[in-house]
């Protein structure tokens, strides 16, 4: 039996508590200390039941509690105070960040991701790719960029994890209520939900879309669990990264052509898209689809649009982490879809495949957002290497150096990582400036002024804390499984609040060797036990579910917590997510991480840490490899940043070097105590850490680059392609078209310099070419040296490229183009000569593919 009406019910709030609602219907208590704090005060208790939901927490309240707080007069005070906060800063409109001709409300960039880890209570993240979105919105939201976010919203979250007696990670998957979270369904000026469709396999998909406000930012999530939908429909938006590979299929066809048909729905007209890895690179294509139906715009124009202002962020160097799906799988979706564009099915597929002429390649995500975008980039200076690397052949004439890759390095919100405790001591110093504008050298060097003795007070109290929340879940952990009372008691004997402790949390991927300490237990039992000098380490982390390698990680690794000689020193959390990740990355002394080079893309984590003043002992992998100073004044690396083809050796010498380390740098630090038994050496690590690196490992600076680099070019460029009725996009495509058609048979037909044999360094050599252009204008090409030092096979070690003017025709009708080229530094020295293409719209001459280097005669 169903019931005929639904209703929400909630609670009756008198009307001098109802800015409450508005509090908890805004996500910006997720870094607002004095909203979490205004909620605690009525129950910590419940509150802390509430997993710190303040909507589920005041859905809770009794009547009794709620009159008894509307007659407090001082809490009442506090109440307007926040909420007074909480309405100046949504309504402050000021930038420092400015978007020429922009007018009205209307959002510039719209952010798509497949999850956005925002708070513990919205559980729609897996992990950090989540949480890197969710830092984007927050610090979106403080810098006020006009932007919005898009993603999906589903019921039954990412996975809880729980262990089994024998360690064997589980899964379980608990429905969430929507009506308890800090969501609002989207309706129309009827009353009716906002509804979008599309055609998915010849059905339709509905969807309706629900609401976070995050700051000054609104977040739309997707839900496809309504009653318009077949059940096999209805599932898509049940599982983050759930179900097989037809699911994973149909949710990123929701996120991208359903998340730009939902912007449509909403009235919103954002000019730049951002797509935060490849999940949502059908966004692309739904724009092109709308562009060609709603301005008459063929294919080509259609794709120059949308190009010129999409943005593409790439994750994940791991090959598994990069979505394929084979063609009759996208046949069965999209060759309708295809047709309706004028697209033969196979030139679709080809914008999916590295090598277009292989029909049997799969079709990848990664690679579409890469064809269908003018500005992408790695999420670090190495994953930027690494990504040039991993998809040149989607480039297939270019050297991986000039893969159009760039590279934006992640960071962190650090309003939202940065523990209370250390937060009053950062405002006591460096003022709030360090929250308003966290990548401002000036503010970080006051990190100097902070006293000795508070910093490493501070720190002792928030490892205190860390230990104290440590018990309180093992406690739970222990309840649950149904242990007996002396096993939950003996977790209150569980790691000493004064030792060193070394914190491990992540997930758990084979290349990211959470089991590298395990290489030898003999030594590590040394560090454990050793009665003097005690080291401790706290572990969480999750594998993927189908990842068994994963899970044989982590039950090896409980399994030794568990033993007699590693009880009460190494501890395993269970159902690792963002509250677990708050204590341990405030509370540790040291972040630990292991990744093998070069597979981690950034590691965040470790910024989180170092925004604390713990300090990172890591691979030179990924943020580390950028940061990491060798004099080991900021922190200290395993290894020198060596790639190994033989995994086994390399975890063993590896394993080696970080026993090394931590035996001869890392706990001597540590205990190394001095006058008022403060550890010198390692506050000095700590502040020089904060001073050289909180200016740049945050999504301040992070938002503010992705501006300069990409979101201000691509609106520009988009503000000028539709002028005219789009002639500048027409005439950009056509021009595209011509120059590939007579490409081919330009031709650089003779290089010669004017040098001696040898040069010294820094004279200059004169260099010319000639090139038969084939029709084409001289002003629509770009001729380039090419020039470096070289290594012992004569290949170029390292390149600088000099453009090289036009002077004219030669005798025989020939242009000729001159340069010159200095060597910088003695040694083997080269240059070759190319040719580019080149248009006023064009901002990188590299993303069209098309390039001619001299051959030798």
């Amino acid at each position: 039996m169903r019931p005929l009406h639904i209703y929400s019910v909630v609670p009756r709030l008198p009307k001098n508590l109802e800015p409450l609602w508005d509090l908890a219907n805004n996500l910006w208590f997720a870094w607002n200390d004095d909203i979490v704090d205004l909620f605690t005060r009525i129950d910590p208790k419940l509150w802390r039941q509430s997993n710190s939901n303040p909507v589920a927490f005041i859905n809770r309240l009794p009547q009794e509690t709620l009159r008894a707080f509307s007659t407090d007069e001082l809490f009442l005070e506090r109440l307007s105070e926040v909420a007074e906060n909480l309405k100046q800063y949504v309504d402050n409109k000021i930038s420092s960040i400015e978007f020429p001709g922009r007018s009205g409300t209307q959002p510039v960039i719209a952010y798509f991701s497949a999850e956005f880890g925002i708070a513990p209570c919205l559980p729609i993240y897996s992990g950090g790719l989540g949480v890197l979105a969710g830092d984007h919105l927050k610090s979106a939201s403080d810098l006020n960029l006009p932007l919005v976010g898009m993603g999906l919203c589903y019921q039954q979250g990412y996975f809880r994890q729980y262990l089994t007696p024998d360690a064997w990670q589980q899964e379980s998957y608990p429905v969430y209520d929507f009506e308890h979270l800090p969501l609002s369904l989207v309706k129309d000026e009827k009353g009716r939900p906002v509804l979008v469709t599309l055609d998915l396999q010849g059905q339709t998909l509905t969807a309706r879309i629900r609401k976070a406000a995050v700051g000054r930012v609104e977040l739309f999530l997707l839900d496809a669990n309504v009653p318009e939908n077949p059940p096999h429909f209805r599932q898509i938006t049940s599982k983050l990264y759930g179900g097989g590979i037809e699911m994973r299929l149909w949710q990123e066809i929701l996120l991208g052509i359903g998340g730009v048909k939902a912007l449509e729905a909403l009235g919103l007209e954002p000019k730049v898209i951002h797509m935060n890895e490849g999940h949502s690179a059908f966004a692309g294509l739904e724009r092109i689809r709308v562009f060609m139906a709603e301005h008459g715009l063929s294919f080509d124009a259609a794709m120059e649009l949308v190009a010129s202002s999409s943005v593409f962020t790439t994750h994940t160097p791991v090959p598994a982490g990069n979505d394929r799906f084979p063609p009759q799988m996208m046949q069965s979706c999209f060759e309708k879809y295809a047709k309706d564009m004028g697209l033969a099915f196979k030139v679709f597929l080809a914008f999916g495949r590295e090598d277009p002429h292989d029909d049997a390649e799969h079709f990848c995500m990664t690679v579409l957002a890469l064809r269908l975008s003018r500005f992408a980039n790695g999420v670090s200076k190495l994953h930027g290497r690494v990504s040039r690397n991993m998809w040149k052949k989607v480039w297939p004439s270019y050297p991986a150096e000039d893969v159009p890759i760039g590279a934006v390095t992640n960071g962190v919100h650090s309003p939202t990582w940065v523990a209370g405790d250390m937060a009053r001591l950062y405002d006591r110093f460096l003022g709030s400036n360090w929250r308003e504008d966290p990548d401002c050298g000036r503010v970080w060097e006051n990190t100097e002024t902070i006293p000795d003795a508070e910093l490493w007070r501070t720190r002792e109290r928030l490892r205190e804390r860390l230990v104290g929340y440590v018990r309180y879940r093992l406690r739970k952990q222990f309840a649950r499984k149904g242990a007996g009372r002396s096993e939950i008691e003996a977790a209150e004997e569980v790691l000493d609040p004064q030792a060193l402790t070394i914190g491990f949390a992540r997930r758990f991927a084979v290349y990211k060797r959470a089991n590298l300490l395990l290489q030898d237990r003999k030594r590590l039992m040394k560090l454990v036990n050793d009665p003097e000098r005690p080291v401790q380490f706290v572990f969480a982390g999750k594998a993927h579910p189908q990842d068994n390698d994963g899970k044989k990680i982590i039950q090896e690794l409980v399994q030794l917590c568990r033993s007699a000689e590693g009880r009460n020193k190494l501890v395993f959390l269970e159902d690792y997510d963002m509250e677990v990740a708050f204590y341990l990355l405030q509370g540790c002394d040291v972040w630990l991480n292991t990744p093998r080079r070069p597979l981690e893309a950034c590691g965040t984590s470790g910024m989180k840490a170092l925004a604390n003043g713990v300090l990172n002992v890591s691979t030179l992998d990924g943020w580390w490899d950028e940061a990491y100073r060798p004099d080991n004044s900021l922190g200290w690396a395993v290894g020198r940043g060596e790639e190994y083809e033989d995994h086994e050796y390399q975890d063993f010498v590896e394993s080696q070097t970080l026993y090394t380390v931590l035996e001869n740098h890392v706990i001597p630090d540590f205990y190394d105590r001095g006058h008022g038994s403060l550890p010198r050496t390692w506050i000095r690590k700590m502040k020089n850490a904060l001073h050289q690196l909180g200016p740049i490992f945050n999504a301040h600076r992070m938002i503010e680059e992705y501006t300069d680099t990409a979101y201000l070019p691509a609106y520009k460029i988009f503000n000028a392609l539709p002028e005219n009725d789009f002639a500048p996009a027409r005439d950009l495509a056509a021009w595209r078209m011509d120059l590939m058609t007579k490409w081919d048979k330009i031709e650089i037909m003779r290089v010669h310099d004017h040098g001696p044999g040898n040069v010294f360094v820094g004279e200059p050599v004169a260099v010319e070419a000639e090139v038969n252009l084939n029709g084409v204008r001289p002003e629509d090409v770009q001729v380039e040296i090419y020039s470096g030092s070289l290594d012992n096979d004569g290949d170029f070690a390292q390149r600088l490229t000099a453009a090289m003017e036009p002077g004219g025709k030669n005798e025989r009708g020939v242009y000729v183009f001159k340069g010159q080229v200095e060597p910088g530094e003695p040694g083997r020295f080269g240059f070759t000569v190319r040719v580019l293409p080149r248009h006023p719209l064009l901002l990188d001459p590299h993303c069209l593919g098309l390039i001619r280097w001299a051959e030798e005669k």
